[in-house]
């Protein structure tokens, strides 16, 4: 099962989500799209939070308001981290995520450290995981992964259509190219300088 929420203090929101355990988060992840940022308290047990970015955003431009709403969440549902008055939270793309075979359930590493943020959370604040709550909404992890597979399909369908518009506009280039070489050749050709009349020849018509 897959909860999903919306962090709703921006505009236009974010949809926020986790699985509902360790193993669910590990099947989860084979699933999650790449960009999406992945949120857990550092050194802790907690849930694996994930945060969907709007188009064009990267990790670096989060809106703060959402970024907290995350850090919030992860917090809440760690049964250590929310004893805590400050907990440590690391985040990064999904894509940096790493797991291997040997690995316990749930457990994950990087691909590169440097890619990896931390936020210092003070507090818990209650009335930011209440309304966070309250738009708790939850699908099967067959619909995630459904999901998935519209998103992956949607965009191979786009790339092959800039793919198409590209090798269009390519083909159009070209015409023009061509079009304008054969314009200057016949601007050439016609050039004065290049051209023969009667009078440029020796020949003169003599009448009897």
């Amino acid at each position: 099962m897959v909860f999903f929420f919306t962090s709703n203090v921006v505009d236009p929101p974010y949809t926020i989500y986790m699985g509902r355990d360790k193993y669910e988060n590990n099947e989860l992840l084979k699933y999650c799209w790449p960009e999406d940022v992945w949120f857990h308290v550092s050194k802790l047990s907690s849930a694996h939070v994930y945060l969907r970015l709007h188009k064009g955003e990267s990790i670096d431009n989060i809106d703060p308001a959402a970024l907290h709403d995350c850090c919030q969440l992860v917090k809440a549902n760690s049964i250590e981290g929310c004893k805590l008055s400050k907990v440590d939270i690391v985040y990064t793309p999904v894509g940096n995520l790493r797991q291997t075979n040997d690995m316990d359930v749930g457990q994950v590493g990087f691909h590169v450290d440097k890619h990896v943020k931390q936020y210092v959370l003070d507090k818990k604040q209650n009335e930011i995981v209440n309304r966070l709550n309250k738009t708790k909404t939850e699908i099967s992890t067959e619909d995630f992964i459904s999901q998935r597979e519209q998103r992956d399909n949607q965009e191979r369908e786009d790339k092959k259509r800039l793919m198409r518009e590209q090798k269009q506009r390519d083909k159009e280039e070209e015409k023009r190219r061509q079009e304008a070489a054969e314009l200057k050749n016949y601007t050439s050709l016609m050039q004065s300088d290049k051209m023969k009349s009667n009078k440029d020849g020796n020949e003169s018509d003599e009448f009897m």
